[in-house]
């Protein structure tokens, strides 16, 4: 295939980065996983992702949506990093985007290019670029031209900025230091901003050399020259995607929906007074494989609720929460591998739930189990913590990509956060608190009236009080 305009050709991949990072619960030093879109024509790196866990399918699907947006300006940036390109003014582009927007291309994807891997293959990832109107096309096996700018993208982005930084792990103990978890200083965020103004600041503005087009023989081109030049060629399509284009990527259930009950996802039930409405009593007008089934979307980093467009009113979508939420407080955010583990503990209790309320304590139970003394911080094991910061940091990721509710919308879940160990453990206890006092309201009958006091009859009137002239007529009469 040959590459002659911006989007054209966008490979995807994901690799380990060499630099030990701090977790921002425990503090710990973590190893994060690395994921990059480039663009083929301009060697720009259009977008990129760190995930504490391994990535999954809906990290690669927002990875895509990350290509499509424009990267607003962040604290620190002078205007030297703001939109340079010639044909649209940043005026312009800032207008769109409702943002001052940095110097970074944005683009609909035509052909995404990606390995062989589980999270690349799966059928939500089809499904998503099936979405974006994208062209899956695999690297074929064995072909390392495929997909070599990528790979050498990450060999630039670790021998220019990685290995720079303390933590740096390299390719093998003659590349480290002595300690590299010790040396650990960054946290996620800040390694993320950091990788963020170095792609903005020095990528972009970085001679390609041997990778300049065929149509500048002896030229020197950056990728923002060369976007640059596309655009004055071509011009610019500046489609910005709606903010609903973040559930359109979720992973797609197609379900019947139960009167009085919801839907029931991957063992969970969830519930709106939406779905217990007439229009929702039949089968829905889906045809095919399908036919008669509701679509239902959930994202796999935070199962408290799943989103539900309503048939009536496209690009309208309905949070439904799970009905073992209780109806006051707020319970921590859990990902699919801790709903997995709920499931997995009620069957091995032999539990039968009446409803998912009741699924609730075993929940708490889950995520607090840090409220022992022996699962105190210093007695937890470092698998211990890696696992409960992955399931933080999913939970921070899928809040910072879902679109905020507007103002005055009822709708929408607590804004998941990354919280320090304290704040959480104290966060869990208050949610523990809440449902041990409605399950005790809820069981314990309501205290008796105490009986009036002996003579309480006698001191309410006195007794040597004379009648007054009119109660002395009323009588008479």
């Amino acid at each position: 295939m040959v590459v002659h305009r911006p989007g054209q050709v966008v490979a995807l991949d994901s690799t380990p980065l060499p630099v030990k990072v701090r977790e921002s619960v425990f503090g710990e030093p973590v190893s994060v996983m690395l994921s990059l879109a480039l663009d083929l024509y301009t060697h720009s790196l259009v977008a990129f992702r760190l995930t504490l866990v391994s990535d999954t399918s809906v990290d690669i699907a927002m990875l895509l949506r990350d290509v499509m947006l424009p990267l607003p300006m962040r604290e620190g940036w002078g205007e030297e990093m703001e939109w340079p390109y010639p044909g649209v003014p940043a005026s312009v582009v800032t207008e769109f985007a409702g943002h001052r927007v940095a110097a970074l291309p944005f683009f609909a994807p035509e052909t995404v290019t990606t390995d062989h891997g589980g999270p690349y293959k799966s059928h939500h990832l089809v499904d998503a670029q099936e979405v974006l109107g994208c062209n899956i096309l695999p690297a074929r096996v064995l072909r390392a031209t495929d997909k070599f700018a990528v790979e050498r993208a990450f060999s630039s982005v670790k021998t220019l900025l990685l290995e720079h930084l303390l933590g740096f792990t390299g390719a093998d103990v003659a590349d480290r230091g002595a300690d590299p978890e010790a040396d650990a200083l960054l946290t996620m965020s800040q390694m993320e901003h950091v990788i963020a103004t170095w792609i903005v600041r020095v990528w972009q503005n970085r001679v390609l050399g041997e990778y300049a087009p065929a149509w500048g023989p002896g030229e020197e081109h950056s990728p923002n020259s060369l976007f640059a030049a596309a655009a004055l060629q071509g011009g610019l399509d500046l489609e910005i995607p709606a903010p609903e284009l973040y559930y359109q990527l979720l992973r797609g259930h197609h379900v019947k929906i139960h009167q009085g009950r919801g839907v029931k996802i991957l063992g969970l039930w969830y519930h709106d007074p939406l779905l217990d409405e007439d229009r929702f009593r039949g089968p829905s007008s889906r045809g095919g494989r399908k036919k008669g089934l509701w679509l239902v979307r959930s994202d796999r980093r935070d199962r408290r609720a799943v989103f539900f467009e309503d048939p009536d009113e496209p690009g309208h979508w309905h949070v439904l929460r799970w009905t073992g939420l209780p109806p006051q407080g707020e319970v921590p955010a859990f990902s699919d591998a801790t709903a997995q583990a709920l499931l997995a503990e009620v069957r091995a209790l032999g539990l039968a739930p009446r409803s998912d309320a009741d699924l609730l304590p075993t929940l708490l139970k889950i995520l607090g189990s840090a409220i022992p003394v022996a699962q105190w911080p210093s007695q937890m094991t470092k698998r211990e913590k890696a696992g409960r910061s992955r399931r933080t940091a999913q939970a921070a990721a899928a809040a910072a990509d879902r679109p905020a509710p507007e103002p005055g919308d009822p709708e929408g879940l607590p804004v998941a956060r990354v919280m320090p160990w304290p704040a959480e453990a104290s966060a869990v206890e208050r949610a523990v608190d809440v449902e041990r006092r409605r399950c005790r309201e809820e069981n314990v009958a309501p205290a008796p009236s105490l009986p009036p006091r002996l003579g309480d009859s006698v001191r309410r009137r006195n007794l040597f009080a004379l009648p007054d002239d009119d109660s002395e007529a009323r009588e008479s009469s």
